[in-house]
């Protein structure tokens, strides 16, 4: 199979421009976060809040409702009963998971601009979802909040899609797309400094902010946040290759990761979590629109 193709050093520059220059400006044209997820992050934040102030925001989009009422039923959440409200949705999976469904399915909804790009940013949905699974099943198996620890796997690449927001931005209709294999390449150079400058304009908690600036296997080691977020971030990205294809990314390799040794996670967990795959799968089904 050939590689995708990707431009040179100079054409590479030429993309690159005018993402560094309004990283460097801050002069980013970021999207509102969506009113229903900005609100459900706000309850999340607030100590005082409560499940009925939840349920009553919920209500309010008939959409996010019925797909957390998918993902409570979802064999990945193991409900011993089938749950058929919101208030017993919010109950079950927790007010931060909640914040997390609706940040997926809001960030999912036309959010960016992915023009000619949606199958593989469907892809980068995917990926982002299925960390954020892996993450919150390592938190629980070793004590850490899960819902945090969700939020920051799911949230961790969410300047990708933005990056291809921009690209779309600066190539018109007119222009022929940049093959995917570009996009890659200019996603890898800017997209944690993309991620860091979203997550300062939408006010996102500090675990999760730490977690998008240092997910990265040569930064992990950096966090402070006790929520272990970055570590468990980094450790679930290759959680999900293993997922994808667990010849390239085998047992073996990922017991040996530098994260796994730093997390001290004890084999039998990672067999644990490793033996959960249809469980992983599930869950990534009921919040991928």
């Amino acid at each position: 199979m050939t590689s995708p193709p990707v431009c040179d050093s100079a054409e590479m520059e030429e993309l690159l421009f005018p993402i560094l220059e309004r990283l460097e400006k801050k002069d980013f044209d970021l999207p509102p976060l969506p009113q229903i997820a900005n609100q459900v992050l706000a309850l999340t934040a607030d100590p005082e809040a409560n499940s009925s102030q939840l349920t009553k925001l919920i209500k309010k989009d008939p959409v996010l409702t019925a797909k957390l009422l998918k993902t409570a039923n979802s064999a990945g959440c193991g409900a011993s009963r089938q749950i058929e409200s919101v208030e017993q949705a919010v109950a079950w999976l927790g007010l931060n998971s909640v914040a997390g469904s609706a940040f997926a399915l809001s960030f999912q909804s036309n959010l960016f601009n992915d023009r000619g790009y949606e199958a593989e940013v469907r892809g980068l949905w995917t990926h982002a979802i299925a960390t954020g699974f892996y993450a919150k099943a390592l938190a629980g198996m070793i004590g850490q909040n899960q819902d945090i620890v969700f939020l920051c796997g799911l949230l961790h690449s969410i300047g990708k899609p933005f990056v291809v927001h921009t690209v779309n931005e600066y190539h018109t209709t007119s222009t022929s797309p940049l093959p995917w294999g570009t996009i890659l390449s200019l996603m890898d150079e800017s997209y944690v400094e993309v991620g860091r400058q979203l997550a300062d304009e939408w006010n996102f908690p500090s675990p999760v902010k730490e977690a998008i600036n240092l997910h990265q296997p040569h930064s992990y080691h950096l966090a402070t946040d006790p929520a272990k977020g970055a570590a468990l971030t980094c450790l679930s990205r290759n959680l999900v290759s293993y997922h994808v294809d667990s010849v390239v990314m085998s047992k073996e390799r990922v017991l040996a990761l530098p994260v796994t040794k730093a997390l001290k996670i004890p084999h039998d967990v990672m067999d644990a979590v490793l033996d959960i795959k249809a469980v992983i799968q599930a869950q990534i089904d009921s919040l991928l629109i």
